[in-house]
């Protein structure tokens, strides 16, 4: 059956009729229709099941606040659950399946729920389910999360693509209602480059539907001027379909897109994710009607009274043909009045209030013969699976039914609520406004940027402002003062607009009906519909003490999930005030979080998916590694050749051949990829003060120092040799994996706590190609190669200089992570493969062998030096691996020294660095763990160490390892017992970590 009515329609093209599906049920609606308004036009009233009592529940609202009407979308690779039917716009071939029932939606064996209510108070599940504890794990949790959530997971990968888009501007109007369009024209105007962003596919928001006149013309018409004569400026970005998804700090805004949604067919990416930088930001986001709480007022059928008038007016759907009207404002009469000019009926206006005078909007609609029942209220709405009846009592009475009147459709509605999410983001304070009850944006207290000013301002509804008139002059208003702030000027002709005034009757803050003292709560009165959190449970929940506005929200799940308060926030703080005997505002509100509404996680990720969801980066000399057979090893995002087997050898053969070539010859090693972060300024060497443990402002130009970096915590997070290149210049090294966490470490600790300091940090990783040249021949290799000074006099261990080399520009550093003799010596990136190839020919009669990673770790081993990530695992200080030299005992500060005299820092049983060797010269095997005698409180050995690298030496021709253990340094000598997981107890004495040349003699030659 349809309820398509002859009138009404403004937003669909009737020429053009599509077909869909509901349920596996072919419909049918018009191009411009939204899922919701579809459905109720082909008299689909029940559209899912709540949460947790699975009631029957239709469509509420006609925006993006709408609780009840979430739906699976599309099928295979295109499946998405939980998506709003009230904001899917049709399209021929939409398919779309109900949620959370079984096993249909007209037959939900999970409605047996509503007879266990007792047994589901709020926070049910931190009472019941604690005792006995194995009935709780194998039947109580099974069935909670069988029925947690709404929608089904998709299965297959996303078929659709996604983009990010980066966007500036000097004003970023968000809302393209009346307040945003007229905003934007003033900002545009001054001459201020302007992006204005609308949720939905049309411009004018309520207006057209509310009607209105401006500057004499019908507001419609005015809205169409405005949309034009912003479309000709080249200062202004006009985008439909873009929600503004969250405000952060200076001036940064996520605009979430839909490009393709209502088109699935077309070309291009689904969805895009604007990442806008402004240097304002005007919230026109208007308000958000409010539902009242009566019981029965979640049956399909029941809606918001604006929501209904939309529906008629938009798209030409009639709810019912006999709509009870129920209201504690004026602006339900606007719904009264245009149902009864469309033919349809409405029995009566129950309105809350009781005034001194009618209002002209009341004066209107008692002359249309709608019958008026002032200081009446809803006992009861009657109905299943849809609205059959409403019970009238007296709103200040007891709930005794004086009328019953037969009707199709409850509109209702409690006030109007502004949309200050986005102003809230970001710290922007919240005021109560009496006369409106309700909460609007404190311009006292706006969000603050970085120099203590606002960044963002409220227009029109946002701002608390419902009239016609007032909108446009609050917009024009705002826009002005933004500008001005700005530095820009309004032309003198730029005035705000005039809109006819119609004054409307106060509002009276209703929170319950009836509100007699002595009513008696009845169960099915709602709060939240997406939740199931009925007024009995907020009240609940502050009698067992949850008071603060944050744990009632929490215990009752009040305004959580995809909600986040749009339709339950103010009447749950008003049920709280009141049972708390409070204010409202001393109750306070919620935090709001971003995003504004749900957006997708495609969105999200752009065009990280696949192949390029976590890029591979390689170094210049890639190429040349895969085509001499290296064998890749993934490290952070970059693949590293692991070792060069050649054919016939195994991985294990080549790496030992690696290790004896460049103890007795010449190996090279690409070190690209170890990080390379620039720290300049005056201030650069009391900067890296703080962040090294080692002192960083005393080292000379021209010379190298290792140094160690501590989170604040005290944990070690990195090490690397830092070289000073002049007065305000330092090169610091990085782990590979390090390079853009250390960096970010930087820059948060330059941004928040020393912003003060004259510094500046680059990362130039990729900038430069860095190769090591290691062996006792490695200064024969660059000497035939000719041009710079080498040897040791001229550039001595921990230095480095600037010089040519064959030909090339380089930057050689004289030091050594191998304990050899050993120059790492960078070029441009550009300029890598031509330098590799140069080093390949001039050690080409010295033995010159490419060697990977494993064979680097062999050789850092022999030589006790440590590596992040093997002797450190976020637990680690400095002084578990016997590295107090390398703490300066000058400094007043630095990162994790406090944190590194806490008491467990400083207690005698922590773990420390040992090297370990097999008693049979075997292999430890890698994070074995050394026992003792006895037993923990888990009925395990005690465990008093464990290892932390461990390799075959072929320069010791045995098994060596290097661990943590309890007393280590003091248990010289001593065999511990090293379990593996073959089955086979492994022996190992505790040795001096250092195995190969102690005293340094072969990297200092």
């Amino acid at each position: 059956m349809s309820t398509r009515i002859a009138t009404g329609g403004r937003l669909l093209n009737k020429s053009n009729a599509v077909s869909f599906s509901f349920n596996g049920k072919q419909l049918r609606g018009f191009e411009g229709d939204t899922l919701a308004s579809a459905l109720l036009a082909n008299d689909q009233m029940l559209v899912g099941r709540s949460f947790k009592y699975h009631r029957p529940r239709g469509i509420v609202a006609a925006g993006p606040e709408e609780p009840n009407a979430l739906v699976n979308l599309g099928q295979g690779d295109r499946f998405e659950p939980n998506q709003r039917a009230t904001t899917t716009d049709l399209f021929d071939g939409l398919k779309a399946e109900s949620q959370n029932h079984w096993p249909s939606l007209e037959f939900d064996v999970g409605a047996i729920n509503k007879h266990l209510s007792r047994f589901l108070p709020a926070g049910f599940y931190y009472k019941m389910f604690i005792h006995p504890r194995p009935f709780w794990k194998h039947v109580y949790e099974p069935i909670i999360r069988h029925s947690a959530g709404l929608g089904k997971a998709p299965k297959e990968t996303d078929g659709d693509t996604y983009e990010h888009f980066h966007a500036f501007c000097d004003v970023l109007i968000i809302g393209g209602g009346v307040a945003g369009l007229e905003a934007a024209r003033t900002a545009a105007l001054s001459g201020a480059k302007v992006i204005v962003l609308e949720q939905t596919a049309h411009w004018g928001g309520r207006a057209p539907v509310d009607g209105g006149t401006v500057d004499g013309a019908p507001v419609a018409d005015f809205i169409d001027a405005l949309v034009a004569e912003l479309s000709g400026m080249a200062n202004v970005t006009l985008r439909t379909r873009v929600m503004g998804a969250g405000v952060y700090d200076h001036g940064y805004v996520l605009g979430y897109e839909r490009l393709t949604d209502h088109a699935p067919e077309t070309a291009g990416p689904r969805h895009r994710l604007w990442r806008i930088r402004a240097g304002h930001i005007v919230t026109a986001t208007g308000a958000i009607e409010r539902p009242l709480s009566f019981a029965g007022n979640d049956i399909p059928g029941v809606m918001l009274a604006a929501s209904v008038r939309d529906y008629l007016v938009n798209y030409g759907v009639s709810v019912g043909d006999r709509t009870v009207v129920v209201t504690n404002n004026d602006d339900a009469y606007r719904t009264a009045i245009a149902l009864t000019e469309a033919g349809l009926t409405v029995p009566a206006i129950l309105d809350a209030r009781v005034l001194p005078q009618d209002s002209a909007l009341m004066t209107h609609a008692k002359d249309l013969g709608i019958r008026v029942m002032m200081g009446h209220a809803v006992a009861r709405v009657t109905g299943g699976k849809r609205v059959t009846g409403v019970e009238v009592c007296s709103q200040a009475g007891e709930g005794a039914v004086l009328e019953t009147f037969p009707c199709d459709a409850v509109a209702m509605s409690g006030g109007w609520s502004p949309v200050v999410h986005l102003w809230s983001h970001c710290g922007g304070k919240l005021t109560w406004d009496t006369a409106g009850a309700m909460f609007r944006p404190d311009v006292n207290n706006p969000p603050l940027g970085a120099d203590g000013h606002g960044f963002v301002t409220a227009a029109g509804a946002a701002g608390g402002f419902f009239a016609l008139d007032d909108i446009l002059h609050d917009a024009h208003a705002a826009a002005d003062g933004v500008v001005t702030t700005l530095g820009f000027k309004l032309p003198a002709d730029a005035v705000s607009p005039n809109a006819d005034r119609q004054e409307e009757a106060p509002l009276a803050p209703v929170w319950m009906m009836p509100q007699g003292a002595n009513v008696k709560l009845r169960e099915k009165t709602w709060l939240d519909y997406q939740n199931d959190v009925k007024v009995s449970d907020v009240r609940l929940a502050a009698q067992e003490g949850f008071v603060s506005v944050e744990h009632a929200k929490r215990y009752t799940t009040l305004g959580m999930a995809t909600d986040q308060g749009k339709l339950s926030n103010i009447n749950g703080l008003a049920t709280l005030a009141g049972a708390m005997d409070a204010d409202i505002p001393a109750v306070g509100t919620t935090t709001f979080r971003p995003p504004y509404h749900p957006i997708s996680m495609g969105a999200i990720a752009g065009e990280a998916r696949g192949d390029v969801f976590q890029p591979i980066r390689r170094t210049p000399l890639h190429d040349w590694h895969d085509a001499n057979g290296a064998e890749w090893e993934p490290v952070g995002q970059w693949r590293r050749p692991y070792a060069y087997p050649r054919k016939g050898e195994t991985t294990h053969d080549a790496v030992m051949r690696e290790v004896t070539n460049t103890r007795s010859k010449l190996g090279m090693l690409d070190a690209s990829t170890l990080g390379k972060i620039i720290v300049k300024g005056p201030d650069a060497g009391r900067f890296l003060d703080m962040l090294y443990t080692n002192m960083m402002s005393t080292l000379k130009p021209g010379k190298c120092r290792y140094g160690l970096m501590c989170s604040e915590n005290g944990f070690l997070i990195d090490d690397g040799v830092v070289a000073r290149i002049d007065d305000d210049t330092f090169l610091c090294h990085t782990t590979t994996g390090g390079a853009e966490s250390i960096h970010q470490h930087m820059e948060e600790w330059l941004q928040t706590e020393w912003w003060d300091f004259n510094v500046y940090v680059a990362n130039v990783t990729e900038q430069y190609a860095q190769i090591a040249v290691v062996g006792p021949n490695a200064r024969k290799c660059l000497e035939k190669l000719g041009g710079m000074d080498v040897s040791k006099d001229a550039l001595a261990f921990m230095e480095w200089a600037d010089g040519p080399l064959g030909g090339f520009k380089c930057r050689v550093y004289r030091i050594s992570f191998s304990g050899e003799l050993s120059y790492e010596i960078a070029v441009d990136a550009g300029q890598g493969q031509a330098f590799w190839d140069a080093l390949m020919v001039a050690g080409n009669d010295l033995g010159v062998m490419p060697y990977g990673t494993e064979c680097l770790h062999i050789l850092r081993a022999e030589k006790g030096f440590i590596m992040i990530g093997d002797e450190t695992d976020g637990t680690v200080i400095p002084q578990d691996l016997g590295l107090n030299w390398a703490i300066s005992k000058k400094k007043d500060d630095y990162l994790g020294k406090r944190a590194q005299q806490r008491s467990h820092m400083v207690d005698p049983t922590r773990w420390k660095l040992v090297g370990l060797e097999t008693t049979d010269g075997s292999t430890l095997p890698d994070g074995a763990y050394a026992v003792d005698e006895g037993e923990n409180e888990n009925g395990q050995r005690n465990m008093i160490g464990r290892v932390t690298s461990t390799y075959h030496s072929p320069t010791l021709g045995k098994g060596i390892a290097m661990g943590l253990v309890l007393n280590g340094p003091d248990r010289m000598g001593e065999v511990l017992d090293f379990p593996g997981t073959d089955g086979k107890t492994y022996q190992a004495k505790i040795v001096d970590p250092v195995f190969y040349d102690k005293e340094g003699a072969k990297q200092n030659v």
